[in-house]
């Protein structure tokens, strides 16, 4: 990931639990006593890392989010390329994917990140040019789903889309000038759930690959809602044809 730390109690013991071997140091802030505290010092110890007890004023320049007194020193995580994608594609039954087009929030990236762990997806696409970074803010709105979801990043956006048709799998696309509402359509088969930038959606290209497009109805005077609220949306619904299948 891009920025050497992952801050937070929750996303710290998320990190220490999955992938101990990120983490160089924890650094934890003095004079600031509680139990969570204690099972993350105890935690690290154990996995024989290194605990160093320092200031808030240092924590909170090494931590552009709510530290909660915990920063851990970390090594960068590299995202899976498209030849492992591909290798590991053979082994997904019936695959759900979820394609991110150019989401540049890196808070809304990490949110994706979470709903799609929960959702159990194969896979979460983020294209190499204009996608949010791995970075801090990602990792802890990702609440540890940064550490455990198979992320690819990948050079042409729309050359991969159509290899995923090539294999069977359906484009579902959101847009909110669609008129079939997202319950409508089948997700029950091998799809990918396409979703486009906070602003302007998905890009021509990335459109024009989907076999269908859907919209959120909205009831209210906001006109969409946030990518990531969106995304929950529709990994869930994904989620709730498949178990009726």
């Amino acid at each position: 990931m891009s920025g050497a730390v992952v801050s937070g109690r929750h996303a710290v013991t998320e990190l220490l639990q999955r992938e101990p071997d990120r983490v160089r140091a924890l650094l934890v802030q003095k004079g600031r006593a509680s139990e969570r505290l204690q099972d993350l010092i105890e935690l690290a110890r154990s996995l024989d890392i290194r605990v160093d007890f320092a200031d808030r004023a240092r924590l909170d320049r090494m931590s552009e989010a709510n530290h909660q007194g915990v920063v851990a020193q970390v090594q960068q995580r590299k995202l899976a390329d498209e030849s492992e994608f591909e290798s590991r594609f053979a082994s997904f039954d019936t695959p759900l994917i979820l394609v991110l087009d150019e989401i540049e929030d890196p808070r809304n990236l990490g949110a994706c990140l979470r709903s799609a762990d929960a959702a159990g997806v194969d896979a979460v696409l983020v294209p190499e040019r204009r996608s949010a970074p791995l970075s801090e803010a990602a990792a802890k709105a990702a609440s540890g789903a940064e550490s455990t979801v198979f992320l690819v990043q990948v050079t042409n956006l729309a050359r991969r889309l159509e290899w995923l048709k090539e294999q069977g799998v359906w484009l579902i696309g959101t847009d909110g000038d669609a008129e079939q509402p997202w319950h409508q359509v089948d997700m029950k088969g091998s799809v990918a759930l396409v979703l486009g930038s906070e602003g302007k959606g998905m890009r021509r290209l990335t459109r024009e690959a989907c076999d269908f497009t859907v919209s959120v109805p909205m009831a209210g005077a906001v006109s969409s809602l946030n990518v990531s609220v969106a995304a929950g949306i529709m990994l869930f619904e994904a989620v709730r044809q498949r178990s009726l299948a």
